[in-house]
């Protein structure tokens, strides 16, 4: 799910760490909420299926948190629209293990990792001038990540 508002700032840090992940496909969403990966390429029937059983709903993010492994991200409010769809997009492909088997998803938006010159407050004064950000999650995006190679897949839209 892309965030349009956010997309410049999450490019330029995408750039900043590895300009092979930035993307020149204009619909790919740098700045996005991902819902389940890795999601197999082949399956945009189940992304579908998934889409469809989500109503569109509105979202904001305004509070900035980090994970235990240093990635500090936006947390949606309300999260409920984003564990549907991945309590779908699970049903739907049991065969992946979110994250490879790391984690569990924990709906967000990734800005940066903790590093030197990068905090968790460093980032939120970096964001602030974005924030609070309101959004509609109105499709789900399929994307496909790799060095020089990410680009879209499909765009399924959500239930109206």
């Amino acid at each position: 799910m892309g965030v349009p508002p956010l997309e410049a700032w999450v490019r330029e840090r995408t750039a900043h760490y590895d300009e092979g992940f930035v993307s020149a496909d204009p619909a790919f969403a740098h700045a996005h909420v991902t819902v389940l990966a890795p999601f197999p390429v082949g399956a945009t029937d189940r992304a579908a299926a998934a889409a469809s059983e989500v109503r569109a709903f509105d979202y904001t993010l305004r509070r900035v948190a980090t994970f235990p492994d240093g990635v500090v991200h936006l947390v949606p409010e309300p999260d409920r629209g984003f564990r549907a769809l991945t309590d779908a997009a699970r049903r739907l492909v049991p065969e992946v293990a979110p994250y490879w088997g790391r984690f569990e998803p924990v709906p967000h938006v990734t800005l940066d990792r903790l590093g030197p010159g990068v905090t968790e407050s460093s980032t939120r004064d970096a964001v602030a001038h974005l924030l609070p950000c309101r959004a509609r999650a109105s499709e789900l995006l399929l994307t496909w990540w790799e060095d020089g190679g990410c680009r879209v897949l499909g765009r399924f839209p959500l239930s109206s």
